[in-house]
């Protein structure tokens, strides 16, 4: 069910990141504000914005939907710098949902796997336990949190592995690291579902149009991934394959062998079945994704 965008007014905080570009470019009449123009912290800003949209919606007949874009996702860097981490991926929200929650608009919030602990071994569904292993997920579990005591009329849409044309991902460094290097070890002992962020952007704007029809879920959180799982490594391969490079130049390697200052967790594979049975369209199979991205 693609094609409801047309009738939202749509307010993106952190429009300048790799799934806020591919929201507006999906969504033309979208603003997308970059962190620097709105600050998901900084009340005064984030409630003018708030009610500029809701203006707007009334002016033009439009229904107003704020879709959350606007994170801290430097992994490794959140174990030394949790406190700014926090006031994005927590404070933030908060900030989002009270000012969306006073002038009754809704507020979809794109949450991550990494609020799990990844000792699963089948498919993580909404409502699992949480349990983050490192700062990163720690903060992105307190803005649910925050989001769900809000009462606003809100979503969280968990995701995974994503990647996108801009910005810092996996799929853009390991086409770098192709270029520079004869060999690459990747770990192969972590699971997920790499998505596209422009597959994403689309789920999301079906889930808008859904809730601007009067139609939104049920259920208050999500999962929406790539379809299917594998390793980084088999990630690796497949971007070394999509570049015409031989996949045997990548290596497995375990965990253990490539340390990193943030935990990771070994499994983080999300159930695309509340996404599917709210009746919102599934996103392709992670690997028809990258060959979609590749060729666009």
């Amino acid at each position: 069910m693609r094609g409801r965008e047309q009738v939202l007014s749509i307010l993106v905080p952190g429009g300048s990141g790799q799934l806020g570009q591919d929201l507006a470019a999906l969504a033309p009449q979208a603003a997308a504000p970059s962190s620097s123009d709105l600050n998901v912290r900084d009340t005064g800003q984030v409630v003018a914005a708030v009610t500029e949209l809701a203006d707007r919606a009334r002016a033009t007949g439009t229904s107003p939907v704020v879709i959350n874009a606007a994170a801290y996702t430097a992994v490794d860097a959140a174990e030394t710098d949790e406190e700014r981490a926090f006031a994005v991926n927590a404070d933030g929200p908060r900030v989002l949902a009270a000012a969306c929650s006073s002038r009754g608009v809704p507020l979809i919030h794109v949450s991550t796997d990494y609020v799990f602990a990844g000792d699963a071994t089948s498919p993580y569904e909404p409502g699992d336990l949480l349990g983050p292993l490192n700062a990163y997920g720690r903060t992105k579990a307190a803005g649910e949190d925050a989001l769900l005591g809000s009462g606003a009329r809100s979503w969280i849409v968990r995701t995974s592995w994503v990647y996108g044309k801009t910005g810092s991902n996996f799929v853009k460094t390991m086409a770098r690291l192709e270029k520079e290097r004869e060999e690459l070890s990747v770990v192969d002992d972590q699971t997920g579902s790499p998505t596209w962020s422009r597959d994403l952007a689309a789920g999301l704007l079906e889930l808008a149009g859904r809730i601007a029809a009067g139609e939104g879920p049920s259920q208050r959180v999500l999962h929406c991934t790539g379809g299917g799982s594998t390793t980084w490594c088999g990630f690796a391969k497949a971007i070394f394959t999509e570049l015409g490079a031989d996949p045997a130049r990548v290596k497995p390697c375990t965990t253990a062998e490539f340390p990193r200052p943030a935990a990771r967790p070994a499994y983080g594979v999300l159930s695309n079945a509340s996404w599917r049975e709210a009746g919102l369209t599934p996103l392709r199979d992670w690997s028809d994704a990258l060959k979609a991205y590749f060729a666009s």
